[in-house]
């Protein structure tokens, strides 16, 4: 979906790979993420991302409910999250939402 929303797409099959390409790659702008990863929780790459690329945003998805990944019936204030199943338009809607705002 994210090609043919017409993005470069760098993809990891797991969080070691993508924590690899996270040091090697010269330009990222989005983490797209699961909550829920093979080795360590998307929540966990999402923070190493971080420390690597300071102000990196990150989406999350997950298919589980919504309710599985809150606190206290609230996101924390920083997670961006689109649930599965979701739609072309959602995803299209969602980053450009999340880029066009770390660009102001």
């Amino acid at each position: 979906m994210l090609r043919d929303l017409g993005y470069a797409v760098l993809e990891a099959g797991h969080p070691d790979e993508a924590e690899r390409i996270l040091r090697d790659e010269a330009r990222i702008d989005l983490l797209f993420t699961d909550v829920v990863l093979p080795g360590r929780s998307g929540r966990v790459l999402a923070q190493q991302a971080q420390e690597l690329r300071p102000g990196l945003p990150v989406l999350y998805t997950t298919g589980y409910s919504r309710n599985a990944i809150v606190h206290q019936g609230r996101l924390d204030a920083d997670v961006n999250l689109i649930t599965k199943p979701f739609t072309f338009e959602q995803l299209a809607e969602k980053i450009r939402n999340i880029l066009d705002h770390i660009r102001r």
